[in-house]
């Protein structure tokens, strides 16, 4: 770039002097030779501006071709593909989470069954055939569910205590694969394993407020069932309603 700016206004002025020169001899258009050399002015003047003209195109094309290169190499950044995945160890997590809910004893978590166990176990009304041993045995079963379901919610909560120390490092990790990025396309890679460790992190939330409200509808049935057995095992001990006559009582024979 020096040298081209240099040399163009260098032969400007040495064709003009030459000119200048010999047309105080004769018109700038005349030919005269020096020796067996003819010089025409007017073609050293047009040569000379054709030749910086050239020059200036080279310089312009190299340009050009310096300014595609590193569009291209800019192309290429975008397109490298991060060399971090953070799913797996997120699948993990969600994969444990579900284990915890899947082992849950007591009721279970599908319609269907919980349904049928719910109207066994937590009757609005007992049946005159229903024996009291039967009834103390139903009583035992909600106790055993709602404990069950109280492990199960406290198991989840130390899960996701433990799940928690381990999103912060996926976290940190996000982080520094966004802030190095070197493309467009590992910039966004990176963001959309930073939403799907939020996404997980809901789920997890969700699971653990499920676990959560299981453990606590379990008691308040099982208070409930509790009041409706004391109900009924006090109309037994009432003789269905009839009215309790005292009687003497004859000790000893007398």
């Amino acid at each position: 770039m020096t040298f081209r700016t240099s040399i163009k206004p260098r032969l400007i002025a040495l064709a003009t002097a030459s000119a200048l020169a010999f047309g105080a001899v004769q018109p700038a258009y005349a030919l005269f030779g020096v020796g067996d050399i003819v010089l025409d002015p007017t073609n050293l003047i047009q040569n000379t501006m054709t030749a910086a003209r050239t020059l200036e195109q080279i310089n312009n094309q190299i340009k050009q071709l310096q300014n595609e290169a590193q569009s291209l190499m800019n192309e290429a950044r975008n397109l490298a593909s991060l060399p971090f995945n953070v799913v797996n160890r997120l699948r993990t997590n969600l994969d444990t989470t579900r284990q915890l809910i899947a082992q849950a004893r007591g009721l279970a978590f599908d319609i269907q069954n919980m349904d049928q166990q719910f109207a066994q176990l937590y009757p609005e009304q007992y049946a005159a055939t229903v024996s009291g041993s039967q009834m103390f045995q139903d009583a035992h079963q909600r106790w055993q569910n709602t404990l069950q379901g109280l492990q199960t919610a406290m198991r989840m909560q130390a899960q996701v205590s433990q799940n928690l120390n381990q999103d912060e490092g996926v976290l940190a990790d996000l982080v520094d694969q966004s802030q190095s990025a070197t493309g467009a396309l590992q910039a966004m890679q990176a963001t959309n394993q930073l939403l799907a460790l939020q996404a997980k992190q809901s789920i997890q939330t969700q699971q653990l407020q499920l676990t959560q409200g299981r453990a606590a509808s379990l008691e308040l049935a099982r208070q409930a069932a509790a009041v409706e057995r004391g109900r009924e095992v006090t109309r037994r001990f009432l003789g269905g309603g009839t009215a309790y006559t005292p009687q003497s009582v004859n000790f000893y024979g007398n």
